[in-house]
């Protein structure tokens, strides 16, 4: 038995090595940890955060976008179209602070949530970008650090979502 035991804890070792810096960290909601993890990495992008969102009605995230954008972060943000039309939504106020936006109508619902920041970390989990997610909702939002293969995959699906939506330009209302 003691034989099997050390093979598997070498195996296990082997296989776990290279990941040895990676991280994750986790919120809930209710309770604000969900939306502390997100705003506090949201602060941590230095050169670019992308965000793939199904419904934007944070005020705090949505502030937390416009400052990156204000201390010269690119941020950009893929939103569901359907979901963008909301009452509620601040999709184009973001639009107006100049994070680059466009509006995906290809799926019937782009159910997305995620953040990747600089091309190297990626925030995501159920959390829709909400007030609902942080009073209301029971939800989960996961930070991941120091896994380059998956931050690269959330990347790339970004770029691909990106790619298939259209632009949305600031409307100012007079």
């Amino acid at each position: 038995m003691f034989k099997y035991t050390l093979v598997a804890m070498t195996l296990l070792t082997c296989c776990y090595m290279p990941y040895a810096s990676a991280a994750v960290i986790t919120g809930f909601s209710p309770g604000g940890t969900a939306l502390s993890l997100i705003l506090q990495f949201t602060r941590t992008a230095r050169i670019s955060a992308d965000v793939a969102a199904y419904d934007f009605t944070s005020r705090p995230v949505a502030q937390e976008l416009s400052a990156a954008v204000a201390r010269g972060v690119t941020v950009r943000l893929v939103a569901d179209e359907k979901k963008s039309r909301d009452r509620w939504s601040l999709v184009s106020e973001l639009a107006c602070s100049g994070v680059q936006v466009r509006i995906n109508s290809t799926y019937s619902i782009m159910h997305n949530k995620f953040i990747v920041a600089d091309g190297n970390a990626v925030e995501t989990g159920s959390f829709n970008y909400t007030f609902s997610a942080e009073k209301r909702n029971a939800e989960n939002a996961l930070v991941i650090t120091g896994e380059p293969e998956t931050a690269g995959l959330y990347q790339a699906e970004f770029n691909r979502l990106w790619s298939e939506s259209v632009p949305l330009t600031c409307a100012r209302q007079s």
